[in-house]
């Protein structure tokens, strides 16, 4: 029983939510129970800084969302894999949005092969992978803190491209189903979301995405275009 009150703060934090929203909107929780029925799939960072639906101003029951450590769409992850065929063939998202964000510890991890000791060693790999793929570019930045952002958002640029790639996003294209990926980040330090031109609504559009993409990242970054840092 101990371990109930040692978390009775947030229990008592809940009653008072929940009592504030009834006051403001009457129905909201009625409505809540009718239907979910979310446009969106918010695939992103687990950072506790990063609270998706506070972020895109939408209330619960209008985003879907899967969070992992660092952003990542594996093709070998069920959990990920279950999140975007569940959210494209049963709840007929239109939109899915790969959300990355600047200050990323997963990816300052890989980045720096820096050890978590433990299981994230490994998941972290994949986006090691990432900065191995673009290492010529990234060598390019004239500091740290400059490589880091770079590959936050080239990490965003490649899990979006998993996304794409992923057996339900093309059968969802192959029959003719609208869809499309999106390749965003996110500054914790002033609260915006960035595209980075990544906008993919069938295989048509893959092509040259990667390197068109990628240029236009380089291109921000030399002229700090809506960059943070």
């Amino acid at each position: 029983m101990a371990g109930n009150y040692d978390l009775q703060h947030l229990i008592d934090n809940n009653a008072r939510w929940a009592a504030r929203v009834v006051k403001n909107d009457p129905g909201f929780f009625r409505r809540l129970v009718a239907q979910q029925a979310p446009e969106y799939l918010w695939i992103g960072c687990a950072d506790s800084r990063v609270p998706a639906n506070e972020v895109v101003d939408l209330a619960p029951g209008e985003l879907f969302v899967h969070r992992n450590v660092a952003n990542v769409v594996n093709h070998s992850d069920v959990n990920c894999q279950s999140v975007i065929q569940f959210a494209v063939d049963v709840l007929k998202i239109k939109h899915i949005m790969v959300v990355g964000h600047y200050g990323c510890s997963g990816v300052r991890a890989a980045l720096t092969c820096q050890r978590v000791n433990g299981v994230a060693d490994h998941w972290l790999g994949h986006v090691r992978d990432v900065a191995c793929r673009h290492q010529p570019l990234i060598d390019l930045e004239p500091d740290e803190a400059h490589r880091f952002s770079l590959l936050c958002e080239l990490n965003v640029l490649e899990q979006a491209l998993n996304v794409c790639s992923s057996l339900t996003v093309q059968d969802a294209w192959a029959r003719g189903q609208p869809l499309t990926v999106h390749g965003w980040i996110y500054g914790l330090g002033d609260g915006l979301v960035r595209h980075l031109d990544v906008a993919v609504s069938g295989p048509a559009d893959l092509g040259q995405l990667r390197e068109r993409a990628v240029r236009g990242i380089s291109e921000a970054r030399r002229t700090h275009t809506n960059r943070p840092d």
